[in-house]
């Protein structure tokens, strides 16, 4: 199949979105006139009103009870979208497409008997950028992608570009790209489950930060998952520009199915961007001399997050916007809520939320990124089995691991010979009791290394119950501080 956006004409008052067609091979082109949506997440959600205002009838299923998707139910209805909830079987019948929302395994029952009655599956991603009228920017990896998106769309804000953020970010692509002709960029954050179905989606500029263990046991194992990965560049012409950090680049490059530029940053002096810890970001200018982005006294003032730096001028420079950018911008940049975020500081001790590690390769660069000792807060649902590599990293750079949740037991055993493990149950208990034992100049570091629904909501509302002791602890010092007074 070749798939066609027809944007609407300014009198097609039954098409105003514009439609996608289907040609398939013969003289038969046809509209997608019906489509069933698997879950009504954020992304099913918007995936059936997009299709819905395209003038396409959409069918939405899920599992859940009704009443937990009673507000998406009313918008929903409202632009004529059939919910279905509480559903066992799928409705028979006819359709030309289904969308798949990324938290359904591509294994579920659901998914092979769409596919057995022929229907195509394609992910809400594919469906948002088949209806993209402007360029995009599209942002995977395994750590960092979120910083990076937010970083690239403030620099294209700040150099007079239009630009707005979709994805995995939080606002699905297929919610945005209606305003999608007034832009002239959408910056969209990649997870590797939008990648399992698309089948056109084409970035003009591609970006791969890394690929470390996560999500194995949906994707197998770490070919599967770098495969996944590089379906980002496998649309992708020699007009295009693939952004890739020059460790994974060799690994990469053979899977990817595309002929794009290829463009490495990373911390060797053979890739065209580079970070440095003593210099910054270096890159050659079009004559051939070498320039410096300074991010110095910056958030990406350190191994980790200077990579991402790197990244993001290799990206504005494919994007045709002056790096200079970059370093305006990286002088006031905020970091993201759970992401290595100073909470606050309570008697010279730093607190530092980044409940987002919910892997064992982000717990190890919070810790990297961190001056000083140490006392982490780390555990939770582990989705992974090789705890061994980041040992390195905790003789070197930790004074006590105090461990919680499910993970606690797995990781004491583990890690119990290279640094002291505190099981100590619940969050509470494990960040007074590094409160206890840090002197001024210390940090406590709550970077889990693992998913948070063992005893949370999220990972987010992890991070918030961390903030709340924090501030109890500091109002609590606060007091005693008076009464001594």
């Amino acid at each position: 199949y070749v798939y066609h956006f027809r944007p609407a004409g300014a009198a097609d008052a039954e098409d105003p979105l514009g439609t996608i067609i289907i040609e398939d091979g013969t003289e038969n082109v046809k509209r997608v006139k019906k489509a069933i949506v698997l879950g009504c997440g954020l992304s099913g959600e918007a995936a059936a009103a997009l299709l819905a205002r395209g003038g396409t009838h959409v069918t939405v299923v899920d599992q859940s009870d009704a009443a937990l998707l009673a507000g998406k139910r009313e918008v929903l209805d409202a632009l004529g979208v059939s919910v279905l909830t509480g559903v066992k079987s799928l409705p028979v019948g006819a359709f030309d497409l289904c969308v798949v929302s990324p938290g359904i395994d591509q294994a579920s029952p659901w998914v092979r008997e769409i596919e057995g009655r022929g229907i195509e599956v394609v992910s809400e991603l594919e469906l948002g950028a088949r209806h993209c009228a402007c360029p995009i920017v599209a942002v995977t990896g395994t750590n960092g992608k979120s910083t990076l998106v937010k970083l690239l769309n403030d620099v294209f804000i700040a150099a007079g570009l239009r630009s707005e953020i979709a994805g995995n970010y939080g606002i699905p692509l297929s919610a945005v790209v209606e305003r999608s002709a007034d832009l002239d960029w959408i910056v969209v954050e990649v997870s590797s489950f939008q990648l399992e179905r698309v089948s056109t989606f084409h970035p003009r500029v591609g970006v791969l930060l890394n690929v470390q263990p996560d999500h194995l046991d949906r994707h197998g194992d770490m070919h599967g998952y770098r495969a996944l990965k590089s379906r980002l560049f496998s649309r992708m012409d020699p007009s295009d520009v693939a952004v890739v950090h020059d460790a994974e680049a060799a690994a990469v490059r053979p899977l990817a199915t595309g002929t794009p530029q290829w463009v490495a940053f990373g911390h060797s002096t053979d890739a065209d961007v580079t970070y440095t810890s003593e210099k910054g970001v270096l890159y050659r200018d079009a004559g051939g001399t070498q320039m410096v982005v300074d991010v110095a006294d910056t958030a990406f003032d350190n191994p980790i997050l200077g990579l991402s730096a790197a990244a993001a001028v290799a990206t504005v420079r494919a994007c045709g916007v002056d790096p200079a950018w970059v370093a305006t911008v990286l002088k006031k940049f905020s970091t993201l809520s759970h992401r290595m975020e100073v909470v606050r500081d309570v008697g010279g001790i730093t607190f530092i939320d980044d409940s987002k590690a919910t892997n064992l390769a982000a717990l190890q660069a919070g810790i990297e990124m961190v001056k000083g000792g140490v006392h982490l807060i780390a555990g939770g649902q582990l989705k992974e089995k090789d705890l061994q590599f980041v040992k390195e990293v905790l003789a070197r750079n930790v004074a006590c691991v105090y461990v919680i949740g499910d993970a606690a037991h797995t990781m004491t055993r583990e890690w119990q010979g290279v640094v002291t493990c505190l099981p100590c149950g619940d969050l509470e208990t494990a960040v007074r009791r590094a409160w206890e034992s840090a002197v001024s100049g210390d940090t406590v570091l709550l970077s889990p290394g693992c998913a948070s629904f063992d005893q949370f909501r999220s990972y987010r509302d992890r991070g918030d119950q961390f903030k709340k002791i924090v501030e109890a602890i500091n109002e609590e010092r606060e007091n005693e501080n008076i009464v001594v007074s």
